[in-house]
């Protein structure tokens, strides 16, 4: 691992490789959010029988988003008169750092990873649901009634979710016997515990489908009803943030799904162990960050009060049901 390269005792050289380190990633990361986002077009134009973005940049548009970046950091930044001006500019900032915080802990390959912590997974899910505070503050530091609306929403929704989210996966801590996200991957030799914990990942993947906020449970930035949510007063480059810490959030997740269910690294198959764990890691990624856009293009979106029904009358029972499976299992059989 990164850390492994350098000395046990911090020091300046330290700081200097992992800022560095950190800001390779960063850079990593917006790219992928860039292409990401075009990527998004692409798959809903075909989808949808249309072209998509294909001018800027050739006839794949290849280029049009980052056309649309520079169009928005050269945009006026505006502050309503009426908003509560140091909570107005600090909300992005609560909104995405978060999001790049929990790509730390994601094991991308057996020697890459930023921070091996033994409570991965708590750290990933505890420093995530700080967004919230960033998205709420936004909602209610503009003074609009839109916006704090979608605060509201995203808030419930958020934390709704959330529990579901982490009962889903305490079967997979009860099958792996580990919090650290190393030892999940490889307690997935002998199975990938998407085949051991299928309504796990069912849940969690819904789940997780509406901690992002993507469609069919975009209800905080609904557009047909709250014209942008929370975000409806944010221009230029801070709206940018909370578009940025959302597509980082994609990333992360389609991360900690291929850890958590999809053995992260490991090849399906022994005989296939000579391809490197780098490109199994990706093919699973970007097929988890398919399924996302599909899901975007082809459901509609649900009614808020169904949206909260669904959390706690389906989900959480389903995944405390799956709990009590998966401790029966492991008592009578491992």
């Amino acid at each position: 691992m990164i850390q492994d390269m350098l000395q046990s005792s911090p020091g300046l050289g330290n700081f200097v490789i992992f800022f560095i380190l950190g800001l390779v990633l960063l850079l990593i990361v917006l790219g992928f959010v860039t292409f990401s986002i075009l990527a998004e077009r692409k798959v809903m134009g075909y989808i949808q029988l249309r072209h998509g973005p294909n001018q800027v940049g050739g006839r794949w548009g290849l280029l049009q988003t980052v056309a649309d970046v520079l169009k928005l950091l050269l945009k006026e930044d505006i502050i309503p008169k009426l908003a509560d001006r140091p909570l107005f500019i600090l909300a992005p900032i609560i909104a995405f750092a978060p999001s790049f915080m929990v790509l730390a802990t994601i094991p991308f390959t057996e020697n890459f990873q930023f921070a091996d912590l033994n409570v991965g997974l708590l750290y990933y899910v505890a420093i995530s649901g700080m967004t919230v505070f960033g998205v709420l503050l936004g909602g209610w530091a503009s003074n609009n009634k839109y916006s704090l609306l979608g605060g509201a929403r995203a808030t419930a929704q958020m934390i709704s979710y959330e529990i579901p989210l982490v009962m889903s996966v305490l079967g997979v801590i009860l099958l792996s016997g580990s919090l650290n996200l190393n030892e999940i991957v490889e307690a997935q030799k002998n199975g990938w515990f998407i085949l051991l914990q299928p309504i796990g990942f069912i849940v969690f993947f819904i789940a997780s489908v509406a901690e992002l906020s993507r469609t069919p449970f975009d209800l905080p930035e609904s557009e047909s009803e709250l014209v942008a949510g929370y975000h409806t007063e944010y221009t230029g480059f801070r709206w940018a943030f909370f578009m940025l810490a959302e597509y980082v959030y994609l990333f992360a997740m389609s991360a900690l799904i291929t850890v958590l269910f999809l053995g992260g690294w490991m090849a399906p198959f022994g005989f296939l162990d000579f391809i490197p764990g780098s490109v199994w890691f990706s093919i699973k990624f970007f097929f988890v960050l398919f399924v996302y856009l599909w899901l975007r293009s082809t459901f509609p979106r649900m009614r808020a009060d169904k949206l909260m029904e669904f959390a706690w009358k389906v989900l959480l029972p389903i995944a405390l049901g799956n709990i009590f499976l998966t401790a029966l299992i492991k008592s009578l059989f491992f």
